[in-house]
């Protein structure tokens, strides 16, 4: 490996390290309000729907789960990404290395993030009754598909927040539209025929879906839903490292 490529890798590793330890830092419960953020609303909405509004999806509180977890990696994710930037202007301004790994390390830690969130998800499904079978292994696929559609849309939103600071407002009503356009606490069978080809675009209902498919149905993620993940992970990447290298030349004096 070329001395240069182990060098970033280095970086990287230590940036990421440095965000994850961040996020818990001064807190008494650190990892576990990951969890603990998921099951209050797991309980809520499982009440709702489960009690008051008397939705019929078997173990909705597991089905449900996994649904708020899957979303809670893009929200969380993109959310830290899209400040990762104006975040830490010595980087920027002071340390010479690609500024596109500023927004890499940040994501991986996200991803260190989720995946501790899922393996301590896994007893959790099986107290509520989950029958745990060899798909679970298809999980890491999923995550890292799951990063790299963060990882680009980060590109985009950090370099587009540095030009434009309104990016954080606008990104934070579009995440709370996105939690309703995304099948967490209900079914897709539920969007009306004329609209569900439109619906399954969406690549975070395609990342939720083949979740639920691999706990749930015990079978594999379907071709379609395969497809707009791929597809999405492509377009995000593409469109996030044009749009960061157009902008990045004018980050120090913008910060």
């Amino acid at each position: 490996m070329p001395e240069t490529v182990r060098h970033y890798l280095d970086v990287i590793a230590v940036l990421a390290q440095k965000d994850f330890k961040l996020r818990y830092r001064n807190s008494v419960l650190g990892f576990l309000w990951s969890l603990l953020n998921p099951l209050a609303y797991m309980v809520i909405l499982t009440l709702v729907f489960s009690f008051l509004l008397r939705v019929g999806i078997p173990n909705f509180p597991a089905w449900l789960l996994v649904g708020l977890l899957v979303w809670r990696f893009f929200d969380v994710g993109t959310t830290q990404g899209l400040m990762v930037i104006v975040s830490n202007p010595a980087l920027v301004t002071k340390v010479y290395l690609p500024r596109h790994i500023i927004v890499l390390s940040n994501s991986a830690a996200n991803l260190l993030g989720a995946s501790l969130e899922f393996v301590a998800l896994l007893p959790l499904l099986v107290l509520l009754g989950v029958n745990l079978t060899a798909y679970v292994l298809i999980l890491p696929v999923i995550l890292i598909s799951e990063f790299l559609i963060i990882f680009g849309l980060s590109l985009s939103l950090s370099a587009l927040n540095v030009r434009y600071r309104d990016f954080y407002q606008l990104w934070e009503i579009a995440l709370q539209l996105g939690f309703f356009l995304s099948p967490i606490f209900y079914d897709v069978s539920l969007i009306p025929e004329r609209f569900r080809s439109l619906y399954s675009l969406n690549p975070v209902a395609a990342l939720i879906e083949s979740t639920r498919s691999m706990f749930l149905g015990h079978e594999l993620p379907s071709l379609s839903t395969t497809v707009v993940v791929t597809a999405s992970v492509a377009i995000c990447l593409v469109t996030g490292l044009f749009v960061f290298r157009r902008l990045e030349a004018r980050f120090a004096e913008e910060l």
